[in-house]
Protein backbone atom coordinates (compact mmCIF):
# COMPACT_ATOMS: atom_id res chain seq x y z
CA UNK A 1 0.00 0.00 0.00
CA UNK A 2 1.40 3.15 -1.13
CA UNK A 3 -0.15 6.74 0.83
CA UNK A 4 0.73 10.12 -0.62
CA UNK A 5 0.95 12.89 2.35
CA UNK A 6 2.13 16.69 1.91
CA UNK A 7 3.91 17.19 5.04
CA UNK A 8 4.83 20.64 5.32
CA UNK A 9 4.46 24.29 4.05
CA UNK A 10 6.47 24.42 1.04
CA UNK A 11 4.06 21.49 -0.52
CA UNK A 12 6.68 18.95 -0.20
CA UNK A 13 5.22 15.77 -0.14
CA UNK A 14 5.99 11.84 1.06
CA UNK A 15 4.83 8.56 -0.30
CA UNK A 16 4.64 6.20 2.42
CA UNK A 17 4.70 2.41 1.37
CA UNK A 18 3.10 0.31 4.50
CA UNK A 19 3.45 -3.59 5.04
CA UNK A 20 0.76 -5.18 3.38
CA UNK A 21 0.37 -7.37 6.45
CA UNK A 22 -0.20 -4.61 9.15
CA UNK A 23 -2.54 -6.00 10.84
CA UNK A 24 -1.03 -9.00 11.23
CA UNK A 25 2.45 -7.66 12.59
CA UNK A 26 1.31 -7.22 16.12
CA UNK A 27 2.64 -3.89 16.23
CA UNK A 28 3.41 -0.90 14.09
CA UNK A 29 6.15 -1.59 12.02
CA UNK A 30 9.53 0.48 12.04
CA UNK A 31 10.21 2.95 9.70
CA UNK A 32 12.65 3.71 7.19
CA UNK A 33 13.30 7.29 5.93
CA UNK A 34 14.62 7.65 2.66
CA UNK A 35 16.23 10.37 1.07
CA UNK A 36 17.16 10.34 -2.79
CA UNK A 37 20.05 10.85 -4.58
CA UNK A 38 20.49 13.75 -7.19
CA UNK A 39 23.26 16.14 -6.90
CA UNK A 40 20.72 18.07 -4.51
CA UNK A 41 19.75 19.91 -7.75
CA UNK A 42 17.60 17.02 -9.44
CA UNK A 43 15.73 13.66 -8.63
CA UNK A 44 12.76 13.00 -6.61
CA UNK A 45 11.06 10.68 -3.88
CA UNK A 46 10.43 8.07 -6.63
CA UNK A 47 14.14 7.74 -7.49
CA UNK A 48 16.17 4.54 -5.61
CA UNK A 49 18.42 3.52 -7.69
CA UNK A 50 17.82 -0.24 -8.00
CA UNK A 51 14.44 0.54 -9.64
CA UNK A 52 16.49 2.55 -12.25
CA UNK A 53 17.77 -1.33 -13.16
CA UNK A 54 20.82 -0.19 -14.92
CA UNK A 55 19.29 -3.07 -16.97
CA UNK A 56 16.83 -3.67 -19.87
CA UNK A 57 13.82 -4.12 -17.21
CA UNK A 58 13.64 -2.55 -13.73
CA UNK A 59 13.72 -5.31 -10.87
CA UNK A 60 10.57 -7.02 -9.22
CA UNK A 61 9.44 -6.27 -6.81
CA UNK A 62 10.99 -2.93 -6.15
CA UNK A 63 12.94 -1.50 -3.72
CA UNK A 64 10.35 -0.15 -1.72
CA UNK A 65 8.41 -3.33 -2.07
CA UNK A 66 11.71 -5.30 -0.95
CA UNK A 67 11.80 -3.27 2.40
CA UNK A 68 7.95 -3.82 3.27
CA UNK A 69 7.78 -7.27 2.70
CA UNK A 70 10.36 -7.46 5.03
CA UNK A 71 7.77 -5.85 7.61
CA UNK A 72 9.40 -2.60 7.65
CA UNK A 73 7.29 0.77 6.33
CA UNK A 74 8.82 3.51 3.87
CA UNK A 75 8.90 6.97 3.91
CA UNK A 76 10.41 7.96 0.62
CA UNK A 77 10.61 12.01 0.80
CA UNK A 78 11.23 15.24 -1.47
CA UNK A 79 13.07 18.18 -0.76
CA UNK A 80 13.80 21.02 -2.08
CA UNK A 81 16.39 20.62 -4.68
CA UNK A 82 19.51 23.56 -5.18
CA UNK A 83 17.53 25.70 -7.83
CA UNK A 84 15.13 26.61 -5.17
CA UNK A 85 17.27 26.42 -2.14
CA UNK A 86 20.34 26.09 -1.12
CA UNK A 87 22.08 24.41 2.33
CA UNK A 88 21.06 24.07 5.27
CA UNK A 89 17.44 23.97 3.30
CA UNK A 90 17.33 20.62 2.21
CA UNK A 91 18.29 19.51 6.12
CA UNK A 92 15.35 21.38 7.34
CA UNK A 93 13.19 19.68 5.09
CA UNK A 94 14.05 16.13 5.57
CA UNK A 95 14.25 16.82 9.27
CA UNK A 96 10.62 18.56 9.00
CA UNK A 97 9.69 15.09 7.44
CA UNK A 98 10.90 12.91 10.17
CA UNK A 99 8.73 15.53 13.08
CA UNK A 100 5.58 15.24 11.00
CA UNK A 101 5.95 11.28 10.78
CA UNK A 102 6.69 11.42 14.51
CA UNK A 103 3.84 13.17 15.34
CA UNK A 104 1.32 11.34 12.90
CA UNK A 105 2.95 8.22 13.56
CA UNK A 106 -0.74 6.52 15.46
CA UNK A 107 -2.25 7.27 12.21
CA UNK A 108 -0.28 6.70 9.81
CA UNK A 109 0.14 3.05 11.68
CA UNK A 110 3.63 3.22 12.45
CA UNK A 111 5.78 3.52 15.28
CA UNK A 112 8.15 6.46 14.63
CA UNK A 113 10.36 5.56 17.42
CA UNK A 114 12.20 3.15 15.66
CA UNK A 115 13.22 4.87 12.55
CA UNK A 116 16.23 4.39 10.10
CA UNK A 117 17.88 7.10 7.89
CA UNK A 118 18.54 6.11 4.69
CA UNK A 119 19.90 8.22 1.59
CA UNK A 120 22.12 7.65 -1.87
CA UNK A 121 24.65 10.18 -2.95
CA UNK A 122 23.22 13.77 -2.32
CA UNK A 123 20.88 12.45 -0.50
CA UNK A 124 22.88 10.12 1.77
CA UNK A 125 24.57 13.29 2.65
CA UNK A 126 21.11 14.95 3.88
CA UNK A 127 20.46 11.81 5.50
CA UNK A 128 23.63 11.89 7.74
CA UNK A 129 23.19 15.25 8.91
CA UNK A 130 19.73 14.89 10.10
CA UNK A 131 20.69 11.54 11.70
CA UNK A 132 23.78 12.77 13.24
CA UNK A 133 22.37 15.91 14.82
CA UNK A 134 22.02 15.32 18.64
CA UNK A 135 18.31 14.10 20.05
CA UNK A 136 17.95 12.54 16.68
CA UNK A 137 16.91 9.62 18.33
CA UNK A 138 17.75 8.03 15.24
CA UNK A 139 18.44 4.14 15.48
CA UNK A 140 20.59 3.78 12.13
CA UNK A 141 21.92 5.49 9.23
CA UNK A 142 22.48 3.93 5.72
CA UNK A 143 24.48 5.96 3.49
CA UNK A 144 25.14 4.72 -0.26
CA UNK A 145 28.28 6.81 -1.84
CA UNK A 146 27.31 9.81 -0.31
CA UNK A 147 29.39 12.94 -0.17
CA UNK A 148 30.94 12.96 3.73
CA UNK A 149 33.53 15.99 3.58
CA UNK A 150 33.06 18.52 0.86
CA UNK A 151 36.49 19.84 1.23
CA UNK A 152 38.25 17.06 0.89
CA UNK A 153 35.69 15.78 -2.62
CA UNK A 154 36.28 18.86 -3.96
CA UNK A 155 40.07 18.74 -3.21
CA UNK A 156 40.38 15.79 -4.83
CA UNK A 157 38.78 16.31 -7.91
CA UNK A 158 40.55 19.83 -8.33
CA UNK A 159 37.58 21.36 -7.98
CA UNK A 160 37.78 23.62 -4.78
CA UNK A 161 37.27 27.11 -6.76
CA UNK A 162 34.64 26.02 -9.02
CA UNK A 163 31.08 27.86 -8.80
CA UNK A 164 29.10 25.45 -11.01
CA UNK A 165 29.63 21.85 -9.33
CA UNK A 166 26.85 20.00 -7.71
CA UNK A 167 28.41 21.15 -4.12
CA UNK A 168 29.00 24.56 -5.24
CA UNK A 169 25.27 24.66 -6.33
CA UNK A 170 23.80 23.42 -2.87
CA UNK A 171 26.07 25.70 -1.08
CA UNK A 172 25.58 28.79 -2.58
CA UNK A 173 29.16 29.49 -3.50
CA UNK A 174 32.09 27.52 -4.38
CA UNK A 175 33.41 25.01 -1.68
CA UNK A 176 36.42 27.16 -1.21
CA UNK A 177 34.37 30.53 -0.40
CA UNK A 178 34.11 29.45 2.54
CA UNK A 179 35.47 26.53 4.90
CA UNK A 180 33.06 26.68 7.88
CA UNK A 181 29.69 26.29 5.67
CA UNK A 182 31.25 23.81 3.71
CA UNK A 183 32.27 21.94 6.77
CA UNK A 184 28.81 22.34 8.15
CA UNK A 185 27.44 20.63 5.20
CA UNK A 186 29.42 17.74 5.57
CA UNK A 187 28.68 14.80 8.00
CA UNK A 188 32.09 13.49 8.41
CA UNK A 189 32.34 17.02 10.25
CA UNK A 190 29.28 16.18 12.66
CA UNK A 191 30.62 13.26 14.17
CA UNK A 192 30.41 13.04 18.09
CA UNK A 193 31.07 10.38 20.53
CA UNK A 194 27.47 8.29 20.75
CA UNK A 195 27.07 8.22 16.72
CA UNK A 196 24.39 5.76 15.43
CA UNK A 197 25.21 2.48 14.17
CA UNK A 198 25.83 2.96 10.19
CA UNK A 199 26.16 0.91 7.03
CA UNK A 200 27.97 2.67 4.53
CA UNK A 201 28.55 1.76 0.35
CA UNK A 202 30.47 2.97 -1.87
CA UNK A 203 31.87 1.28 -4.80
CA UNK A 204 35.50 1.21 -5.84
CA UNK A 205 34.94 2.59 -9.55
CA UNK A 206 33.24 5.10 -8.60
CA UNK A 207 34.23 8.34 -10.21
CA UNK A 208 31.22 11.17 -9.25
CA UNK A 209 31.98 10.66 -5.64
CA UNK A 210 35.57 8.55 -4.84
CA UNK A 211 35.41 6.13 -2.39
CA UNK A 212 37.50 7.87 -0.14
CA UNK A 213 34.51 10.05 1.15
CA UNK A 214 33.01 6.90 2.71
CA UNK A 215 36.15 5.51 3.79
CA UNK A 216 36.63 8.82 6.09
CA UNK A 217 33.23 9.24 7.06
CA UNK A 218 33.69 5.29 8.37
CA UNK A 219 36.91 6.12 10.06
CA UNK A 220 35.83 9.13 11.51
CA UNK A 221 32.45 6.98 13.06
CA UNK A 222 34.98 4.09 14.19
CA UNK A 223 37.00 7.13 15.71
CA UNK A 224 34.21 8.27 18.27
CA UNK A 225 33.11 4.17 19.17
CA UNK A 226 29.71 3.85 16.51
CA UNK A 227 29.35 0.83 14.82
CA UNK A 228 30.22 1.09 11.44
CA UNK A 229 29.85 -1.89 8.60
CA UNK A 230 31.70 0.00 5.32
CA UNK A 231 30.87 -1.95 2.18
CA UNK A 232 33.12 -1.56 -0.91
CA UNK A 233 32.43 -3.10 -3.73
CA UNK A 234 35.03 -3.44 -6.83
CA UNK A 235 33.95 -2.58 -9.80
CA UNK A 236 30.96 -0.73 -9.10
CA UNK A 237 30.23 2.81 -10.05
CA UNK A 238 28.17 5.87 -8.79
CA UNK A 239 24.42 5.15 -8.79
CA UNK A 240 25.53 0.91 -8.44
CA UNK A 241 27.06 1.31 -12.37
CA UNK A 242 28.58 -1.56 -13.83
CA UNK A 243 28.44 -5.36 -12.87
CA UNK A 244 27.56 -5.40 -9.74
CA UNK A 245 24.96 -7.56 -7.59
CA UNK A 246 22.27 -4.71 -6.58
CA UNK A 247 20.41 -6.92 -4.97
CA UNK A 248 22.64 -8.46 -2.67
CA UNK A 249 23.45 -4.70 -1.53
CA UNK A 250 19.87 -4.29 -0.70
CA UNK A 251 19.42 -7.13 1.24
CA UNK A 252 22.40 -6.18 3.12
CA UNK A 253 21.04 -2.55 4.26
CA UNK A 254 17.40 -4.03 4.56
CA UNK A 255 19.36 -6.83 7.05
CA UNK A 256 20.83 -3.78 8.66
CA UNK A 257 17.94 -2.38 9.37
CA UNK A 258 16.28 -5.58 10.92
CA UNK A 259 19.19 -5.43 13.20
CA UNK A 260 19.45 -2.12 14.57
CA UNK A 261 15.52 -2.04 14.50
CA UNK A 262 15.02 -4.63 16.49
Amino acid sequence: MVHEYVYDDHGLRLDLHLPEAVSELGSPPPLVVFVHGGGWRAGDRGTFVPTMGLNSEAPEPSPFQRIAEAGIAVASVDYRLSGEAVFPAQVKDVRAALTWLRAGAGELGVDASRVVLWGESAGATVAALVALEPGSAVRGLIDWYGPSDLEALAASLGQSDDPATREAGWLGHAVSADPERARAASPRHQVRPGALPTLIAHGLADEAVPHSQSELFAATLTGVGASVELTLVPGAGHLWQGDVDRGALLSAAIAFCTRVLG
